[in-house]
């Protein structure tokens, strides 16, 4: 996320769901849907940079156990 983005929703929260419930036309259902698939999206995006640096989950315990 880029930093003026994060400061405006550290500093104006209010504004940034204003303006978010807006480009969804007003319909509150509609943005925080939109929310919730932008939340998925960079959970799937954190979780593959993980893997990437760590490997997956079982490459992560098999490392473990052998330790």
């Amino acid at each position: 996320m880029p930093r003026t983005i994060t400061c405006r929703i550290i500093n104006h929260p209010d504004v940034v769901i204003d303006e978010i419930v807006a480009s969804c036309n007003g319909d509150m259902r509609g943005a925080f849907k939109a929310l919730l698939l932008v939340n998925e999206q960079l959970e799937s995006e954190l979780n593959h940079l993980y893997e990437a640096a760590y490997g997956a989950p079982t490459e992560r315990a098999a490392k473990k156990s052998r330790h």
